[in-house]
């Protein structure tokens, strides 16, 4: 099959939906597929208003179908619901054509906590998105539940997987102190709640991978934290490897790919039980909650790393994949 997915999330942009699209890619195309992922950096963009890295294409419906009619899909998922999600949506829609949408982020919750608009607002536009299509990919059933609720027609779980040749337990780590460490990986940005982190009163030492609109204040603000940017593939196994816990403050998540990824490298998470680590950690052995999250650090360092390492290994992009392909529909299906 031609698959077409678009989406605004793509590099130089390093985060969870982006690392989910490119797997699911490489999994696609081993099983024979042919993938085009329209992305902004095919049109003329501008940056997004407070999040400089993410890039709004300005596109039109007519430089839209020049890229659809070049390929010639059978199936189009929409990842992304910006500007570039919306533009394709509307030319299946004129066409007659069936697709799939994916729901990545709390959208809502992210816009309420940035600018202030209230969450019914925002659900009820992606409600219009999202219902428009044969199927809403979800990653987890809390928020597939959440997403019922608040009226969404067709949710269907499509989980995430570990690249288990990178991120596995028994390579190298990084030198340290035999004080504890704890690690925060992913973006700098308000909705992830670092700062939560970097406040707690803990023994040892915090790190902190990733960068995002915060990383300057909170740098200045955390400065014995130790700072490690953006790091990806091998260099992000060796620091998971490295630390004792890797903690996951966000509230807001509806996975949070950076907790399998860990576990897989034998390192158990911290996380309050909120949607995203309820789905992920559940009841297993990978790491503890706790609505007090300095509780959950502390126990964290008594689970053991094999158990963490073995539960980390269910996660497969070749499960995950099957799942995509098992809710897609071609273009001419109804």
């Amino acid at each position: 099959m031609k698959i077409l997915i678009a989406t605004e999330a793509w590099d130089p942009q390093v985060n969870g939906v982006v690392r989910t699209l490119k797997m699911t890619s490489r999994e696609l195309t081993r099983l024979g597929h042919e993938v085009l992922v329209v992305n902004p950096s095919m049109f003329r963009s501008i940056p997004c208003p407070t999040y400089p890295e993410i890039r709004l294409p300005l596109v039109t419906s007519g430089s839209v179908k020049k890229v659809i009619d070049a390929f010639a899909p059978d199936v189009v998922h929409i990842a992304t619901e910006g500007p570039l999600g919306w533009a394709i949506r509307g030319v299946a829609i004129d066409r007659g054509w069936s697709f799939s949408t994916g729901y990545h982020s709390r959208f809502p919750e992210y816009v309420q906590m940035r600018i202030g608009l209230p969450v019914g607002l925002s659900y009820s536009l992606l409600k219009r998105f999202h219902n428009a299509g044969v199927a809403t990919l979800v990653p987890t059933p809390a928020m597939l539940s959440t997403l019922k609720t608040r009226g969404f027609t067709k949710p269907v779980i499509w989980s995430r997987g570990v690249d288990s040749e990178i991120f596995e337990p028994t390579g190298e780590k990084l030198p340290r102190t035999d004080k504890p460490v704890f690690l925060y990986v992913g973006r700098l940005a308000v909705e992830k709640s670092v700062e939560d982190f970097l406040s707690l009163d803990l023994p040892g030492e915090k790190w902190v991978a990733g960068e995002g609109p915060s990383a300057e204040v909170l740098r200045k603000k955390f400065p014995d934290a130790r700072w490690f940017g953006v790091l990806s593939g091998a260099d992000l196994a060796t620091l998971y490897r490295s630390a004792d816990v890797m903690v996951f403050p966000s509230k807001t998540d509806t996975f949070g790919l950076v907790m399998i990824e860990s576990m897989a490298c034998g390192t158990p998470v911290a996380a309050l039980p909120v949607t995203g680590p309820i789905d992920v950690l559940g009841d297993s052995q990978g790491g503890v909650m706790n609505h007090d999250l300095r509780t959950a650090c502390l126990e964290a360092l008594k689970v053991n790393r094999e158990s963490v390492a073995e539960f980390g290994k269910k996660y497969t992009w070749a499960a995950a994949t099957q799942q995509f392909l098992s809710a897609i529909k071609p273009i001419h299906a109804h």
